[in-house]
């Protein structure tokens, strides 16, 4: 009996190791992105998670596997972001995000001033974060931005989660990010 009781000990004392384990990396990957979001102005509020949210269970981390749709409607997402920074295309998920923000909006002039700030960060050929869009969306843009609706960019932000999701997302689940996550979460 006393030997049983030692081992559920040392068991839940493992237990407790690994939860702040994953905790550690979960909140590094939020620490990170909030230190850089204060230095990227609007970005600090897209796709943030705030930081006393639980780490993720192995079953939502495994679930990112089945579905890049998972991924992207969990935490997984910031995860995700972390894998696109450091595959320096970032900005692709950076793009997705302010869309589903202007998508919420509903006040005419706040939707013109997001409309004109996501196409003068993401869409502008002149910007350091342009994402790649084919001419033909390019153009549905440009003649939607005569008169912004939430729905401005709708075609882009399908044409992005597409690459994301037949590009980035396949490297994503191969990388020591993904790996690192459910191996200690395993653990």
């Amino acid at each position: 009996m006393k030997a049983l009781c030692i081992v559920r000990k040392r068991f839940s004392i493992r237990q407790d190791m690994l939860k702040q384990k994953v905790l550690s990396i979960f909140n590094s990957l939020t620490v990170r992105n909030s230190e850089e979001s204060r230095t990227q102005g609007r970005e600090h509020r897209l796709g943030s998670i705030n930081e006393s949210d639980e780490p993720p269970t192995l079953e939502e981390i495994r679930s990112w596997n089945d579905s890049f749709d998972k991924l992207m409607k969990s935490q997984g997402r910031r995860v995700f972001r972390e894998f696109l920074r450091s595959e320096y295309s970032e900005e692709n998920m950076l793009f997705y995000l302010a869309c589903e923000d202007l998508k919420k909006e509903s006040n005419p002039e706040l939707i013109e001033e997001k409309a004109r700030l996501i196409y003068e960060d993401y869409i502008s050929i002149l910007s350091p974060k342009e994402v790649s869009l084919d001419a033909r969306v390019r153009e549905i843009v440009n003649r939607n931005m005569v008169d912004p609706t939430p729905n401005t960019f709708d075609e882009a932000q399908l044409q992005i989660y597409t690459l994301m999701h037949r590009d980035s997302y396949p490297r994503f689940l191969s990388s020591q990010i993904y790996k690192r996550l459910l191996q200690q979460t395993q653990s």
